[in-house]
């Protein structure tokens, strides 16, 4: 059957929407309303049309989307079983963590609360970080009391670190440093103090605070695995601004010095460098030169990745399967490095 003969649903590509005779202009209609044209969305052309409900953040509910395949098959939604399912589809790994405890910065939203959500269907007992509370309730309510140990805290703040250390009960296995902001992408003569400062406080000195304060932990037992998310910013100078950028290259550093200091001591430290995913950290420029050089490299991404999928990348790294991978910096970016 040609997929131009097959029912449009949630869970067909939004490529194959766009290029549908008929679902590709009912899309491109919607798209029109927001103000918007199919080119926003050609880096998430492999993601299942119903992923947009996510993605959007609330601008697109579920209804929008049963209304629109509704629509492509002459007012009815078809049958959806799923074989066509667009995309990458998460495969769990039974057991892999039993056992463990492994902390998890960022673990309210995006990647964190992926990589936090994999440890413990995994059988891991997590400690889920993060400054928002009530994303970290939703996170504990999915799993039974006790798997998911919630700390809200600041990373950069000296005391929360110590909360969050005490919340892992003397032992950590892993440490998965996850939470991260973004800057403004302005060039070095246009960076702001405070800009700087809060990119660095969050991505480099919390990072490092909270690592120094699990190492000992580690140490003790001779054994452990530290998993840094870098970005592909920490590879190229062009997918970000100076603060955003000059603060991956750090985490860079900090993972292959730590790595090499560790290695006779049964601690391993890698980092992941993902690429463009599906998070609520957004982007925004407040430079016209920063738009100017960075906004034409930004049509060369891969499409997006789901926050799952990260955390496959990170769960593997952090995992016994990573065994015998010390200072790799993997780049978990649908290629983008490679360009």
């Amino acid at each position: 059957m040609a997929q131009n003969d097959k029912p449009l649903t949630g869970t067909t590509s939004i490529g194959v929407w766009l290029d549908h005779p008929v679902g590709g202009p009912l899309l491109g209609e919607l798209l029109a309303a927001g103000g918007q044209d199919a080119s926003s969305l050609q880096p998430v052309r492999d993601l299942a049309l119903e992923r947009l409900v996510a993605m959007s953040q609330g601008a697109m509910p579920q209804q929008v989307i049963d209304d629109l395949v509704a629509t492509a098959n002459g007012g009815v939604i078809p049958d959806d079983d799923g074989e066509d399912a667009a995309g990458w589809v998460e495969r769990i790994v039974p057991d892999r963590f039993a056992g463990q405890t492994v902390i998890v910065t960022g673990a309210g939203s995006g990647i964190g609360r992926a990589t936090a959500s994999r440890i413990a269907r995994e059988g891991g007992t997590v400690v889920a970080v993060d400054i928002a509370a009530p994303r970290l309730e939703e996170l504990t309510a999915e799993f039974p009391e006790g798997t998911v140990i919630a700390v809200t805290g600041d990373i950069t703040r000296p005391d929360d670190v110590e909360r969050i250390v005490a919340a892992a009960g003397g032992r950590v296995d892993g440490l998965a440093n996850v939470a991260g902001i973004m800057d403004d992408m302005t060039p070095l003569h246009e960076v702001s103090d405070a800009v700087w400062e809060r990119v660095f406080a969050v991505n480099v000195d919390g990072m490092f605070r909270l690592t120094r304060a699990v190492l000992p932990l580690m140490l003790e037992r001779g054994r452990g695995s530290v998993v840094n998310v870098a970005s592909e910013a920490a590879l190229r100078g062009s997918a970000a601004g100076l603060a955003y950028t000059a603060s991956k290259h750090a985490v860079v550093g900090i993972t292959k010095s730590s790595a090499f200091m560790y290695a006779r001591r049964g601690i391993r430290v890698n980092a992941v460098a993902p690429g463009p995913v599906m998070t609520n950290i957004q982007a925004s420029f407040a430079s016209e030169l920063g738009q100017e050089r960075l906004g034409p490299m930004m049509q060369t991404i891969p499409p997006v990745a789901e926050s799952a999928q990260l955390a496959a990348s990170i769960t593997f790294l952090l995992s016994d399967d990573g065994t015998n991978l010390n200072g790799v910096v993997l780049p978990s970016d649908g290629g983008w490095s490679v360009q």
